[in-house]
């Protein structure tokens, strides 16, 4: 296996908030720092929440919608946080169009703003997609200040579920890049390789899989490297970055998923990014970063993806 420095930019991963998880099982002090006037509220709704020009705005306990679900995200300098689930009147009410998902806001993020919000968005996907048990079909209930979920009718508890899907870079023997677009994206987008690990199925096996799924390139085992790894709550997968060299070079894409692939050396990346005919994913992303490690600079920054 080869070995090379991991990623060292991944805005979402470079959470600074400690979650002092033992506090979730302790309602009387969950109750007591919701109302405690320092705690502050990152407030999310549709996988969105509110950017005040280069800032997320926080709030107070009096400013949160009544009878919202909270959920304890952790604290940091002697400040407890919460992430709230906010409705679409809440929304209207606080300017609408500052409302960003994590593509278009993320780059903003301190360290600190990183790690609540995804936490904050991941937390609300899990706990408004899960309101019933799946061994019964029973209710569910809020429990551990958001991070589980109790059955009314077995008194099961369940936890929020990640997925952990790989992504990989490829290269092939002339250091060539393969990029591919999905049929639900913009001609002229396009993106590294991606899929979810498969129940059994270690993460460089599904390397391996995807990338003969999705363009009938093979590549070599023995090649592939991890990177690094990013949470990405949309709605709950954690992407584990990888490196791998193609053994064949011949595409054949699947014309569903994968409607176009092909190679790319360095000067077609940066003409083309130039010229606004290929259009990468955002730098908040790890795909964007496992682009850049390879390119060797930063890359243009006036493409879009959408």
């Amino acid at each position: 296996m080869a070995h090379s420095s991991r990623l060292t930019d991944l805005v979402l991963s470079r959470s600074a908030t400690d979650r002092s998880a033992h506090l979730r099982k302790d309602p009387k002090w969950i109750a007591e720092s919701l109302i405690d006037p320092s705690t502050r509220f990152i407030c999310v709704h549709n996988s969105q929440a509110p950017f005040d020009g280069e800032n997320l705005v926080v709030f107070k306990f009096a400013d949160i919608p009544q009878n919202s679900s909270t959920y304890f995200l952790g604290r940091d300098a002697g400040i407890v946080f919460f992430g709230v689930s906010a409705d679409t009147d809440f929304v209207s009410a606080h300017d609408p169009d500052s409302w960003l998902n994590l593509r278009a806001g993320g780059a903003l993020l301190n360290d600190r703003e990183a790690g609540l919000l995804v936490a904050a968005i991941a937390l609300d996907n899990w706990n408004s997609t899960h309101t019933h048990c799946p061994r019964c079909g029973g209710k569910t209930v809020h429990s551990d200040a958001g991070w589980a979920r109790r059955c009314t009718t077995d008194n099961s508890i369940h936890f929020p579920r990640t997925d952990p899907a790989v992504i990989m870079l490829v290269t092939d023997p002339d250091d060539r890049v393969l990029l591919a677009r999905q049929s639900r994206w913009q001609i002229g987008s396009a993106s590294v390789l991606a899929g979810f690990v498969e129940a059994g199925e270690s993460a460089e096996a599904a390397v391996v899989r995807e990338v003969s799924e999705e363009t009938g390139i093979a590549i070599d085992p023995d090649s592939i490297d991890y990177l690094g790894s990013q949470p990405w709550p949309f709605p709950n997968s954690l992407m584990l970055g990888y490196q791998a060299r193609a053994i064949t070079t011949d595409i054949c894409v699947d014309g569903e998923e994968i409607v176009e692939a092909r190679w790319y050396d360095r000067a077609e990346i940066m003409q083309l990014c130039s010229a606004q005919k290929l259009h990468l994913p955002p730098r908040v992303s790890i795909a964007h970063q496992l682009i850049a490690r390879w390119y060797g600079e930063i890359l243009p920054s006036s493409t879009s993806f959408r």
